[in-house]
């Protein structure tokens, strides 16, 4: 009986062994890799696909807050402003596209 128990342990282990291993072998053969780029490239692009829908919504949000502050009348909140108005700045630094010209 103690033999029976040590087989069926043995055959277990061994085909747990074996079926790692058939894995790792088929990860570096050239269908594996590819099954792991796509798998890589799938997720790479529902990640880009986040950012961009949550820049979008960002922006929508952004822009129905300057739209509000329009319709109540309020002054646009220039961000910028302060640093304009600093001598050692100036639109120069902030905007230098403009002033290649």
């Amino acid at each position: 009986m103690r033999r029976l128990f040590w087989l069926g342990i043995g055959l277990a282990v061994g085909v747990v062994v074996v079926r790692k291993a058939t894995r790792a072998a088929h990860a570096y053969t050239p269908a594996g890799i590819a099954d792991n780029l796509s798998q890589s490239a799938g997720g790479l692009v529902e990640e880009l696909r986040s950012f961009v829908a949550d820049v979008r919504a960002g922006m929508a949000e952004r822009e129905h807050e300057i739209h509000e502050a329009f319709a109540q009348g309020e002054a646009f909140d220039d961000q910028f402003a302060e640093l304009r108005e600093d001598p050692r700045i100036g639109d120069r630094e902030i905007f230098p596209e403009e002033h290649k010209r």
